[in-house]
């Protein structure tokens, strides 16, 4: 029988997947995102070999060691390990998953509770960037229990406040890599932007839907997956992101009005599945696009007035909200929300 590999599974916001030590995983890559593959049972739909949950939303892996940059507790490596496709690609984050790592980090001794509350200062590898994650450790002791919920997500559980600083370009370079608030591509109006995750941003009746559709409809309408993958190969270059064939980015959002009193309405393919809620960092960018002048956002979106804007971002399954922050000139610096994690299994898992 091959070894395992210790392995905590968790759900960290909407998303689900394997919480590794970098140590408890091979140290070449190959021989990691083999391993990987295996434990999620990809290639397969149905990963029916594996842990995977036949989603790219539950088939996930993030990576954590103990940081050596001055001012920073862990480092996180986030891995989207595709369900149909031999890929593990590291080219995009996930602030869903990023819900886990403070929790994580605590259990596994990287760094020590302190008081009812914990500060874990995260380093996004995939990035360059940084969070501060607020467990919750009353008695020095991560608890997963509280009254907390988050749409997509049944019942409650500890808040895990993040924050997100200096996330504007973080892999395309700056905020808006063409410099444009709004560009034309394959006929169609779109904001190519990056506030933490590459997005293209598009008006949905440009697209031919009203907002209303679920996921199911969206992805069994292929004239519009078509559409969509045109633009976002078009797109990728000029994202400064290249050949976006194989990679998981950017994703495409299309919005709407808001149809229940938020900011705006939103369907997401990440890229080629419609996402069922939206990603953390995906709703950064998205609220970001939304307070452009000029943008497709924009001129459906309703987003306040302040310094401060409060920005709820509906998705299929409900809202998500982003608190941001501007400065004098209107660009946002720093963004915040709310996630929960749980702790499913600690244990070992086999790659063989």
């Amino acid at each position: 029988m091959s070894d395992g590999m210790r392995c905590m599974w968790m759900r960290g916001g909407t998303s689900k997947g394997g919480y590794f030590l970098e140590s408890d995983l091979p140290a070449d890559t190959a021989a990691r995102d083999h391993a990987l593959l295996r434990i999620m049972g990809s290639p397969d739909a149905r990963q029916i070999d594996g842990m995977g949950g036949t989603d790219p939303l539950t088939s996930k892996v993030a990576v954590v060691k103990r940081s050596e940059r001055e001012g920073v507790d862990v480092d996180y490596l986030f891995l989207q390990v595709f369900v149909d496709q031999p890929i593990v690609t590291d080219k995009q984050n996930c602030g869903n998953m990023l819900a886990g790592v403070g929790p994580f980090a605590i259990e596994r001794g990287l760094i020590p509770a302190t008081g009812d509350e914990t500060k874990v200062s995260i380093y996004m590898e995939n990035t360059g960037q940084v969070a501060v994650a607020d467990v919750k450790t009353p008695g020095g002791v991560v608890t997963y229990a509280g009254e907390a919920s988050i749409d997509g997500v049944p019942g409650t559980a500890a808040p895990i406040p993040l924050e997100f600083k200096d996330t504007a370009g973080s892999s395309c370079g700056a905020l808006l890599p063409t410099g444009n608030a709004v560009d034309t591509v394959e006929g169609v109006e779109v904001t190519m932007i990056d506030n933490g995750m590459p997005v293209v941003v598009m008006r949905g009746a440009d697209m031919g839907i009203t907002g209303d559709e679920s996921p199911e409809e969206l992805e069994a309408n292929e004239a519009l997956r078509a559409k969509l993958e045109a633009i976002r190969l078009a797109c990728g270059p000029m994202m400064n992101l290249g050949d976006v064939t194989e990679k998981s980015v950017p994703k495409m959002t299309m919005v709407t009005a808001p149809k229940a009193g938020g900011a705006v309405n939103t369907r997401t393919f990440i890229p080629h599945r419609c996402h069922k809620t939206i990603g953390v960092l995906g709703a950064v960018s998205v609220a970001t696009a939304c307070l452009l002048d000029g943008s497709p956002a924009q001129a459906l979106a309703e987003t306040g007035e302040g310094a401060e804007r409060s920005l709820s971002i509906e998705h299929p399954t409900g809202e998500m909200t982003v608190i941001a922050k501007l400065d004098a000139g209107g660009t946002p610096v720093s963004a915040a929300i709310l996630r929960t994690a749980r702790k499913l299994m600690d244990g070992e898992v086999f790659g063989d």
